[in-house]
């Protein structure tokens, strides 16, 4: 049985493809395009209005790119590894960009001399890769799987965004040393995006998640308790003024605050991170000095840092108890104890 003949549309698409990956977008003419496609040009501005409409329609259905957002819009329902699905959308769509080097390159090194026409259509073909994606992950937010702070839409644009850049990278640059391999960038790219901009629920990442990383789901505190138990621990030495600015600015476990390490800590007038590891998983959290809309000091000036500078010992962990040993969860616990009393 014969395969069916392919389209003037899709030959018109597929010799764009070629042409503007050959010569670049802006040296490529509609007449060229007909030619190559074996179509008279009128049929090239019938199916598409003029060169602009069919950059559009090379970025939305080439073989290159058609059927990314689709295959992953398929693994929402019923729900799936959320790790994993997001992990082989960026890994296919690098590998898609991966087999057009030459017109990526061509898109972003002429992107100043495109007309208004050409870069409106790069922005809509941006928009739907971006709809596929914000999409899945609607869905998935909607059943559970994932709880964020953003809407689906910023999320798509923020993975998307790195994809692509990521992208560029590699093909106008070389010797790099920002990441070993594309494994590596991806591992990295997934592990940031859903335990930066969004909260695995516990149980779409159980599978994947190392058990101690797993907590269960506990309340939110009125705010005026918040500032009053600081308040307390602040009080009660720097210590444990330190202990309870980690635990609300940082939100750490007591397991995680109890293996943190002086070399744990990072900060400069830029931000301010502890580094938690644990068996196969290291992460870096954030510290915020603003805690439930009020400031506890700066970057390079808080609680934490001020206990720090005080230390005289030698002791590597980051808190200890009054032996001078790492402090334990059930001294953690005490302490907590203490700083709740009568509130």
């Amino acid at each position: 049985m014969s395969s069916q003949p392919i389209s003037a549309r899709q030959r018109l698409i597929q010799s764009a493809l070629e042409l503007f990956t050959a010569q670049g977008v802006s040296a490529t003419t509609t007449r060229q395009i007909a030619e190559k496609a074996e179509v008279n040009e009128v049929t090239l501005f019938r199916n598409f209005g003029n060169k602009h409409g069919l950059l559009l329609a090379v970025l939305e259905e080439s073989a290159a790119f058609k059927n990314l957002g689709e295959s992953l819009i398929r693994q929402a329902t019923p729900p799936g590894n959320v790790y994993q699905a997001l992990k082989d959308y960026a890994s296919d769509t690098l590998q898609a960009l991966e087999r057009v080097p030459e017109f990526v390159r061509s898109v972003v090194g002429e992107a100043d001399q495109y007309p208004a026409e050409s870069r409106r259509a790069l922005g809509r073909g941006l928009t739907e890769a971006n709809r596929y994606v914000a999409q899945y992950l609607a869905t998935v937010i909607q059943q559970g799987d994932l709880n964020t702070y953003l809407p689906a839409e910023k999320l798509a644009s923020f993975l998307n965004g790195m994809i692509l850049g990521y992208a560029v990278i590699e093909f106008t640059s070389e010797f790099h040393e920002l990441w070993e391999n594309r494994d590596d960038f991806l591992e990295n790219l997934v592990e940031l995006f859903l335990h930066g901009a969004m909260s695995p629920s516990l149980e779409s990442t159980k599978d994947t998640l190392p058990r101690s990383v797993m907590t269960k789901e506990v309340a939110d505190l009125p705010t005026s308790l918040v500032h009053a138990i600081l308040r307390q621990a602040s009080k009660l030495g720097v210590q444990d003024y330190a202990l309870a600015y980690v635990l609300f600015g940082a939100g750490l476990s007591r397991k995680e605050i109890v293996d943190l390490q002086l070399s744990h800590q990072i900060y400069d007038t830029q931000g301010h991170f502890l580094q938690i590891t644990t068996p196969g998983f290291v992460r870096q959290v954030p510290v915020n000095q603003w805690i439930l809309g009020k400031r506890y000091g700066s970057y390079t000036n808080n609680p934490l840092i001020k206990w720090l500078k005080s230390r005289k010992d030698s002791n590597t962990a980051m808190f200890i108890d009054e032996a001078g040993k790492p402090i334990s969860e059930l001294e953690l616990t005490r302490h907590w104890q203490t700083w709740t009393q009568g509130l």
